[in-house]
């Protein structure tokens, strides 16, 4: 049981610590990729995959995955998710600069999107999105008051800290841990008991 608690330990923990840091420290392109990367596909497939991959009894064919263990797949790829805009949230905060900016462009045509230049000519490196700020109301050539991240890391907000992702990050978290425990230890079980017919 401890093995599998560590794995998941390790595999919920690295998808949000490696998913919030890059916005926060910032991270070079390069390396905030591989991070997102690794926070988003490689530890959650890790934390479904390796119990089952472990199993040496069990012939390939008759081998079964708990139901258990998509939970942390699942998880794992919302903590990468959450923890990415947790980290854009705590950069802002950190190091975001208020500036007033202009919409240059509005894409509406599923949820809004707005490009935005500040009113010196300086193009923003994100969009501004709907959650953010650009509503139905805002069209091409209204000034909005923005936070932006002179790092071009962090997307650009009206309203920074207006949400808190400590509750959901904590039990995505814990659901990855528990659910995934559990299913490698299931797998472990079926592992022994497997007799060869």
């Amino acid at each position: 049981m401890f093995r599998w608690l560590f794995l998941n330990l390790v595999c919920a923990g690295g998808s949000l610590g490696l998913s919030w840091v890059g916005p926060v420290v910032p991270l070079p392109g390069p390396l905030r990729g591989a991070a997102l990367l690794l926070a988003f596909l490689v530890l959650p497939l890790a934390s479904s995959l390796v119990p089952v991959l472990l199993l040496r009894r069990v012939p390939r064919k008759k081998r079964k995955v708990a139901w258990q263990l998509v939970v942390p797949l699942m998880a794992g790829v919302a903590l990468g998710m959450f923890g990415n805009a947790a980290g854009d949230e705590s950069a802002l905060a950190d190091r975001g600069v208020w500036t007033d900016a202009v919409v240059v462009r509005k894409d509406d045509s599923g949820t809004n999107r707005c490009d935005l230049r500040t009113v010196d000519g300086r193009e923003l490196s994100h969009s501004l999105s709907e959650d953010d700020g650009c509503d139905d109301w805002v069209s091409k050539g209204d000034r909005l008051r923005v936070r932006y991240d002179p790092e071009g890391i962090a997307s650009p907000t009206e309203d920074p800290g207006s949400s808190s992702y400590g509750v959901l990050l904590g039990t995505l978290f814990v659901m990855a841990v528990v659910m995934g425990t559990w299913g490698g230890v299931r797998q472990s079980r079926w592992d022994r008991v497997y007799d060869g017919r």
